[in-house]
């Protein structure tokens, strides 16, 4: 399957000293996370708000940041907050403009840019806008790192810009008024992997403490459940102040007010005091995403700061339906590329497109033909200027890198991270695109197979809730501290069934040595066809999965979640 599988290694004995009050699977994923003190233990079980909380004034540009919003509050100024228009960028803006409201403060106003009309990052088109309106201060949530010229021309024209970001910086610094980017290079904050929410948490931590509000000592922590959702959804590493604002931020949305979280909560059936992390990544963040992909981020926005339950109800519905939407046309664009490739040879890496694909939805359609297709894969369409542009994926290829393998003026665009990049590219280019994709490709020497860390080897025996309660200690789990990955060598399936509205997601019941039945599911299983199982009962299989507690329906079960399936040929 082109999946290598690293095992966990025996714990070091000097390691097993450390952690020996720990019970010994407790022990083995602390090590394994790279914890190896019982200090270092202690601090990632026992997380405390107040303890390990930072001064928001370690961060680089803070005091001048927090000075400047304090005297455009003081002699209230106009104040715009321009967020991206993601998971990330649009908690950000709300939490922002909870606190100015909660203070007292009106002369502000939001703008999130239309991702289809305007892209990403700030645009000079806005900044004018902001210029004719008299706008005094513009802050920016999740965005403007890459934007000198935007922010040069905002500063020229007679407004100040606070930026706050958390991408890569790169180049020359933006001139704006104060940057606030842990990212950057002489920030010595201990944390620069915040979320673009974390940094607002951060400032506005920074405001309350110098700004001498009249407020409830601790009020912030209600805008924890926005921080934690942004926090959870950007997949930033969920250690360090992450993993404070991820733990922290799921308590407060079991509880939040907030009524557009808990009409959102009750549209799709989660159980607002049980909300986990995968309710996060898999229901609560494809909906904010979809307002942007294909309608308008501002649904997201006026969702989360609804003040009456008919609007919270109306909004969360819309979401839905959205996402609903978002579902069936990234469907249709994989059927479509399947088609497309299923046409032609099976290469090396897949590069599929049609004009008439929604950009928004690049990066899903890209991602489900890879996990499908287990290569990297490059997906284009037609943007509004009539140049192409695209997304891709990859597990094993750094796709930067192999961008610039390209030749020079290939690309007018391209960037991202090693495992998820976008790009643009003249008209005329896209005929050759696929054939210097290629070509780039063979340049590459040392190829990686995707590598699977299997934190321990266990027997069916020990799927038990006693285990469970240790794995969930290390909980809230997400890049940076993933799921423990567990692997069942040679189990053998006693039923196998289909199940779910589409048909595709497969149970497999297995049994340990006391005759316990144990269940298994493998969603959107490749080992479901066209309605046909692909496995047969009192079949000796392997399997890597995660423990789950699946609370559907009311339920309280403990079952394995699959996330690989082996077959051993037959002789």
């Amino acid at each position: 399957m082109g999946k290598k599988l690293i095992l966990g290694q025996e714990l070091p004995q000097s390691v097993k000293q450390n952690l020996i009050k720990f019970p010994t699977l407790l022990r083995d994923l602390l090590f394994y996370r790279g914890i190896t003190t019982s200090e270092e233990a202690k601090l990632f079980l026992e997380l405390d708000y107040e303890k390990n909380n930072w001064d928001p004034f370690l961060m680089k540009g803070m005091e001048k940041a927090v000075s400047r919003i304090l005297r455009a509050i003081k002699e209230n100024e106009k104040i715009m907050i321009y967020s991206d228009y993601d998971a990330d960028g649009i908690p950000g803006a709300v939490i922002l403009s909870d606190f100015f409201k909660k203070i007292g403060f009106s002369n502000f106003g939001n703008y999130i840019p239309h991702r289809l009309q305007e892209g990403y990052g700030l645009n000079l088109k806005a900044v004018k806008k902001f210029i004719s309106n008299k706008v005094n201060l513009l802050i920016t949530i999740d965005c403007g790192i890459t934007n000198a010229e935007e922010i040069k021309f905002a500063q020229d024209g007679g407004i100040d810009v606070i930026l706050t970001d958390h991408h890569l910086v790169s180049g020359e610094l933006p001139p704006a008024w104060a940057i606030l980017n842990p990212k950057q290079l002489d920030d010595f904050y201990p944390d620069a992997m915040l979320c673009g929410t974390g940094v607002v948490y951060k400032l506005i931590q920074g405001l309350i403490k110098k700004g001498g509000f009249n407020l409830v000592t601790g009020w912030e922590k209600w805008l924890l459940d926005m921080v934690g959702l942004a926090t959870i959804a950007d997949m930033v590493p969920l250690k360090k102040e992450n993993r404070l604002f991820a733990k922290y931020g799921l308590y407060v949305m079991q509880k939040s007010p907030r009524l557009g979280l808990i009409n959102l909560f009750r549209k799709i059936k989660i159980d607002q005091r049980r909300v986990n992390e995968d309710d996060i990544g898999f229901m609560i963040a494809p909906r904010i995403n979809a307002a942007s992909r294909i309608a308008d981020p501002q649904i997201a926005f006026d969702l989360f700061l609804a003040e009456d339950s008919v609007s919270a109800i109306s909004l969360a519905d819309q979401l839905d339906k959205l996402n609903e939407k978002r579902k069936i046309l990234v469907a249709m664009a994989v059927r479509e590329a399947n088609k497309k490739i299923k046409g032609r040879e099976l290469k090396d890496i897949i590069v599929v497109g049609n004009p008439e694909w929604n950009f928004g939805l690049l990066g899903l359609i890209a991602s489900s033909l890879k996990d499908f297709y287990q290569r990297p894969c490059f997906v284009w369409c037609a943007d509004n200027n009539g140049d192409y542009c695209g997304s891709c994926r990859s597990d094993t290829i750094d796709l930067v890198a192999l961008m610039d393998l390209v030749e020079d003026n290939f690309f007018t665009q391209k960037g991202g991270h090693k495992k998820a990049a976008g790009f643009k590219l003249l008209t005329d280019k896209v005929y050759f695109f696929e054939e210097k994709i290629l070509e780039a490709f063979s340049k590459i020497k040392n190829r990686q197979e995707e590598e699977i860390f299997v934190d321990k080897k266990l027997s069916l025996d020990e799927v038990n809730w006693d285990n469970y309660k240790i794995i969930e200690q290390l909980a809230p789990f997400g890049n940076g501290n993933q799921k423990p990955l567990f692997l069942f060598e040679n189990i053998e399936t006693k039923a196998v069934k289909i199940f779910g509205k589409t048909h595709n997601h497969l149970e497999l019941i297995f049994t340990n040595s006391k005759n316990k039945r144990i269940k298994a599911v493998d969603f959107f299983s490749q080992f479901v066809d066209a309605g046909k199982i692909l496995l047969k009962e009192n079949q000796k299989i392997s399997i890597l999965a995660n423990f789950e507690k699946n609370t559907f329906g009311g339920n309280n079960e403990l079952r394995l979640r699959i996330v690989e399936i082996f077959i051993k040929p037959e002789n």
